[in-house]
């Protein structure tokens, strides 16, 4: 019997913003979309966060106590962090807009918004940073699920029987995500994380179709079904026995 394991979620914000409503309703929000989201309400909380962990985005609201939002953003660029950064401006503030691009910020989204518009624009911003994909668990450059081998330098599947599967962009990364992390449930947000430089092959519940052509890839039977199982209403999980 399998024991669901829910996976830590592929990304890490950092949301800072002097209205403790704001930080609490946006963070449920955040977390709802399988982000692991930490919030603070200024400067010395960013900095403090950032001794602590690694975060792929930070939110930054403008006025802020002390320092503001622009203030930290050409802080964190002084100091060569790379991390991507989205800024919250009021409306009507095309002044900060622009200075918080100029030094340094990703993106902006102008209060009040639609939270999913945040979502997506940290999507939006994610996509542009070049990512290594999901980690492969160690061992080398081939990883062995079930008689099956994935190649990780040339990108290739060999089943059982010797019979080499080639793999789309979008296919290898799936693959990756789920051999990354057997036995956890992967939510159709984290599969469309793992996916994205792939060309934005995989949108929104298209990750099905993707999922469902990867099936093909291993078979398209009951062994393949069983290696990538629905979890209704969660997302998908990877059955298999993973190996170096």
């Amino acid at each position: 019997m399998w024991i669901l394991l829910h996976c830590a979620a592929v990304t890490r914000c950092l949301l800072i913003d002097d209205d403790e409503q704001i930080r609490t309703t946006l963070s449920d929000y955040l977390r709802g979309f399988g982000m692991v989201v930490d919030a603070a309400p200024d400067g010395a909380g960013l900095r403090e966060a950032l001794r602590a962990h690694t975060f792929q985005l930070i939110i930054l609201d403008v006025r802020l106590p002390g320092e503001s939002g622009l203030d930290l953003c050409r802080w964190l660029r002084q100091q060569q962090h790379t991390t991507p950064v989205i800024m919250l401006t009021a409306q009507g503030d095309p002044i900060s807009r622009v200075l918080g691009l100029e030094m340094g910020a990703d993106d902006y989204l102008g209060k009040p918004f639609e939270p999913r518009e945040l979502v997506a624009r940290i999507h939006a911003v994610l996509r542009r940073v070049p990512r290594a994909g999901p980690p492969l668990p160690e061992g080398g450059r081939y990883i062995h699920f079930d008689g099956w081998a994935l190649d990780s330098l040339q990108r290739l599947l060999t089943s059982p029987s010797h019979v080499i599967v080639a793999l789309s962009n979008a296919e290898y990364r799936l693959l990756t995500a789920f051999v990354s992390r057997p036995g956890c449930v992967l939510t159709r947000e984290q599969l469309v994380d793992a996916t994205a430089s792939a060309g934005a092959e995989v949108q929104g519940r298209s990750v099905d179709l993707a999922v469902s052509r990867l099936r093909q890839k291993l078979g398209n039977n009951q062994s393949a079904q069983a290696l990538i199982r629905t979890v209704r209403g969660e997302g998908y999980l990877f059955a298999g026995k993973v190996t170096p």
